[in-house]
């Protein structure tokens, strides 16, 4: 299995148990060309807005940006009746579309057929159309340096988090080849190389897609209008927890069973430390910091006060505490999602690092945007299927960050 520990998502990373020329639902991301500036459009509107109305954000398209859209909802299934795309959103500077294929994806020859041609030929139509449209304005190709990767054309984030998820992680033997940079004529490309595709797993994981889609041009206003919160921040939040401190508390909070040598030590590689302490990086609000912070943390031992544990931590958020919680226990969930869902600010403890090009949900983009959600992270980031369980001395070194992000016991409420 191939993986990628800076975040970055390559273009190329394909299934190693799944074959391309057969039937299944993708949620596939095409980017632009870096050397291009946004040249399908630009994302207007209002993110105050709700969806419906006429200010609401959207993408006006530009001439390229109207063809790309044409070629992506015909072209395609005029060559392939196989294929149905659905969803679809044409942003600036990448395409985010639902791709369902009903039945092995078969050429008009006859010969089945890898997704990656299907998409590479979608391009081929593209960049022929492009080179037509910019010749006929007269216009030259104006190329930038290579920008840093915008966020938006990041798909893939944490799969435990509530973003999007991916079980596409493999380079597959049969993904398309690399097309050069330009064509045999010299004139550019109009995409980038390659395609990110991620396959939904389950109905809730497809209506994920289907919205971080639809809420695509939202979060883009979100972020270039919140630039500062709207992006991981690097080691920007002190624990005033040092090392030493934490391991007292897990050999106080673990059997020795759940804490032998080499768990301690994947603990401390993994852990942010400078100058002695333990640091997290942010994404959001860091003035909910400065507020009254409470920790929310669920022990079995009180499972028969929770009800009254969930009714004083709700009470004194209305009074203006923060609620802080890694939201590991189900109980922690309950209590935290009442919290948000009454707009009460809160501070949640991620259970990996931020990736380099990092996006939460649509939902927790706007939260952070409205300044009613912090996300913090001791955790260098480090790619984790979705099926693997944390350990339990994982999960205590996050609930003593919680307590120290507080300065205050988990034992608060009672």
């Amino acid at each position: 299995m191939s993986t990628n520990d800076t975040g970055e998502h390559r273009m190329d990373r394909r299934s190693n148990i799944h074959h391309y020329c057969w039937p299944g639902t993708y949620h596939i991301t095409i980017k632009v060309n870096d050397a291009l500036h946004q040249p399908l459009g630009i994302v207007a509107g209002d993110a105050d807005k709700p969806d419906g109305h006429p200010d609401a954000p959207h993408v006006q398209l530009s001439a390229i940006g109207n063809m790309v859209e044409e070629e992506l909802t015909t072209s395609i299934t005029a060559h392939y009746s196989m294929i149905e795309v659905q969803d679809h959103v044409v942003m600036p500077d990448h395409l985010h579309a639902i791709v369902v294929v009903h039945r092995d994806i078969v050429s008009a020859s006859g010969r089945l057929t890898h997704l990656g041609q299907v998409i590479a030929g979608f391009k081929k139509g593209c960049n022929r159309r492009f080179w037509e449209i910019t010749a006929q304005k007269g216009e030259p190709f104006a190329t930038r340096p290579h920008p840093s990767p915008s966020p938006s054309v990041c798909l893939a984030v944490h799969p435990q988090s509530d973003a999007p998820s991916s079980v596409c992680l493999a380079v597959h033997p049969q993904a398309a080849k690399r097309t050069p940079s330009s064509g045999t004529t010299g004139r550019p490309p109009l995409f980038s190389y390659g395609y990110v595709d991620v396959m939904p797993v389950d109905i809730r994981q497809m209506e994920q897609q289907r919205q971080y889609i639809h809420n695509n041009p939202r979060s883009r206003l979100l972020r270039t209008s919140n630039r500062d919160w709207l992006q991981p921040q690097r080691l920007s939040v002190a624990t005033a927890l040092t090392l030493p401190a934490l391991m007292g508390y897990l050999q106080r909070e673990c059997t020795p069973r759940q804490l032998p040598p080499d768990v301690c030590r994947e603990l401390q590689s993994r852990l942010q430390i400078a100058g002695g302490q333990i640091y997290c990086d942010s994404y959001g609000n860091k003035t909910l910091l400065q507020q009254r912070l409470l920790p929310v943390v669920c022990h079995r031992r009180d499972a028969a006060s929770f009800p009254v544990q969930k009714q004083r931590c709700l009470a004194a958020a209305r009074q203006g505490a923060v609620l802080v919680s890694a939201r590991i226990a189900e109980g922690e969930q309950t209590i935290m999602d009442e919290a948000i869902s009454l707009s009460l600010p809160v501070v949640l403890v991620a259970d990996n690092g931020f990736p380099q090009l990092y996006h939460p949900s649509s939902h927790r983009i706007q939260l952070c945007a409205a300044g009613r959600l912090l996300l913090v992270t001791p955790w260098l980031y480090s790619y984790r299927p979705k099926k693997e369980s944390v350990s339990v001395a994982y999960c205590k070194t996050m609930n003593c960050v919680v307590q120290s992000l507080c300065r205050l016991k988990d034992s608060w409420w009672k």
